[in-house]
């Protein structure tokens, strides 16, 4: 039927995130999603569970300093025509998108790991990853949009002063534009 939810004999664990579809150890997945047979800890799967998707540090540093320099801007927004993507931080009159992306979870080529266990589960996650974020750059380019991208593991000072020079730029672009 195309359903590829775990059958109604796998019984989950809310507390470690262990599914157990009657394979010959435990499974990851959560309610609703195929355990595609990838073994895991209840260890491994709470750290998984708790992995933030919006407010890191990195993200919360950057919006300091931002906001430090009189930017205001908005949060985790959602982007123009793509319901479902958010930008980090968003500066909507200016059409910039600026997006604060983990060395794992965007496999940056310099700190980013490859994850042993399951391993081939991990390279395809983590190349549609990169290829949504390639995906959403066009996407906001093609409608005009200045899409700036940092490493968590940038400067903050740098990449403040990278986007303060953007809105900069779409401000005086903006202000010709309109009068």
């Amino acid at each position: 039927m195309g359903d590829d939810r775990v059958g109604v004999d796998a019984i989950f664990d809310d507390t470690t995130g262990i599914v157990d579809a009657g394979t010959d150890g435990p499974t990851s997945a959560r309610p609703g999603t195929s355990a595609g047979g990838l073994t895991t800890t209840a260890g491994v799967s709470g750290r998984m569970s708790r992995q933030l998707r919006r407010d890191t540090a990195p993200e919360i540093a950057l919006r300091r300093e931002l906001h430090r320099r009189g930017l205001r801007f908005r949060v985790d927004h959602p982007l123009p025509g793509m319901a479902r993507r958010r930008a980090d931080v968003l500066f909507p009159r200016r059409r910039i998108a600026v997006f604060v992306d983990g060395c794992f979870w965007h496999a940056c080529p310099e700190h980013g790991t490859a994850p042993v266990n399951n391993s081939a589960w991990w390279a395809q996650k983590l190349a549609t990853n990169v290829r949504r974020d390639r995906d959403t750059d066009a996407h906001l380019a093609a409608i005009g949009w200045t899409v700036l991208r940092f490493w968590e593991h940038d400067e903050v000072g740098s990449s403040a002063d990278a986007v303060e020079q953007a809105v900069i730029r779409m401000s005086t672009t903006w202000l010709r534009d309109e009068h």
